[in-house]
């Protein structure tokens, strides 16, 4: 066994509802933890999957993906070639990981941000350099991040917008910050929840991809898309990266019905931006509410919102007893809620509220 192996705390994934409900003997439990749409999944998906041609479960997937690859290339602008799939973005973390570190490496990332980063880069020994986000706002230091580069640094992380911040970098910033890296560090842009960017129009940093090699950029469709349960994020990429990927991936590892979700998913933007419209109604009635009530929150651009309160936990346990469970342990005294529907978002806010008077 590795001996770094033995110093990684494991990635505690979330507890099924039913578990949870249970547990703590509830009749309702409303996840608003894993940042999953809370809109659902377009219905061209179930149509889609209930049209598949059953009686192909024992031949292999199209191990290429083409249908997929070709639609997604298609899509976004880009050729076929620049794509690598995987099954959710944590298979990708693990090949880029894999490929591009090895023992005594340096990975630079922000604190907080998503944990998977971290972990994989430990897995493969290397050092995890953390940044602390800027405090007054939650957005990157970037100045930090430079000042932390060194003849040992091959990966720098950067999620866009930030989980669990929510925190939005425009892509004149990123241009700036990129230019300041050396070509020879690979640089990892998770757009995650790109999609739920309501404060420009242009908000993906794609169409400048072509001028940065050593750029990779991310993608899934666990979000805005509502396809959790299939598995399926992306990368693009230089093609020579995309080389080094594609021989380490596994060789089907997206299944059919996973592509067939993913096509019907891509075809339904109308899906996409009503999700996104009402995620953003929502997310607007979260900030008002913490202003109007004076916590500390950072301003979002993704589907959740990580504020500040005074004994987390203790809230945290409130609003579970209540039926709703929300994001915590990311940071000392912060709490990240997934952004659901209205009802829910009153009846959390109205709980929150009581909370704070006792």
């Amino acid at each position: 066994m590795k001996s770094q192996i033995k110093k990684i705390e494991n990635y505690i994934p979330e507890e099924p509802i039913e578990s949870v409900k249970k547990r703590l003997g509830l009749d309702k439990l409303v996840r608003l933890s894993a940042n999953e749409n809370p809109f659902g999944t377009s219905p061209k998906v179930k149509e889609a999957i209930l049209n598949w041609n059953f009686g192909e479960e024992n031949r292999y997937p199209d191990g290429y993906a083409n249908d997929l690859r070709n639609k997604i290339a298609d899509f976004i602008g880009v050729v076929p070639e620049k794509l690598v799939f995987g099954v959710g973005l944590d298979e990708i973390i693990t090949m880029i990981s894999r490929i591009f570190l090895e023992a005594g490496d340096e990975v630079i990332l922000s604190k907080p941000t998503f944990s998977e980063y971290a972990l994989h880069a430990q897995i493969e020994g290397a050092k995890v350099i953390e940044v602390p986000c800027l405090p007054e706002n939650g957005h990157y230091d970037f100045e930090g991040f430079l000042k932390q580069i060194t003849d040992k640094t091959k990966v720098i992380w950067i999620c866009n917008p930030n989980n669990p911040t929510g925190t939005y970098e425009d892509v004149d910033t990123l241009k700036t910050f990129f230019d300041s890296v050396p070509d020879n560090i690979l640089i990892l842009l998770d757009e995650a929840y790109i999609h739920y960017v309501t404060k420009t129009k242009n908000a993906s940093f794609l169409s400048e991809l072509e001028n940065y090699k050593n750029v990779m950029l991310l993608r899934t469709f666990s979000k805005a898309y509502g396809l959790a349960n299939y598995r399926v994020g992306y990368a693009v990429m230089d093609e020579k990266l995309a080389n080094y990927m594609q021989a380490v991936r596994l060789p089907y590892n997206l299944n059919s019905l996973a592509q067939v979700a993913a096509i019907a998913a891509l075809s339904d933007q109308d899906f996409v931006n009503n999700s996104v419209e009402k995620t953003q109604i929502e997310r607007d009635n979260w900030e008002n509410f913490f202003k109007e009530n004076k916590i500390k929150y950072y301003v979002s651009q993704a589907n959740f919102i990580f504020f500040n309160y005074p004994d987390a936990n203790k809230l945290a346990d409130e609003l579970l007893k209540n039926g709703y469970q929300i994001r915590r342990g990311l940071l000392k005294n912060w709490l990240r809620v997934t952004i659901g529907s209205e009802k829910d978002g009153d009846n959390l806010r109205s709980i929150i509220l009581k909370n704070k008077e006792i």
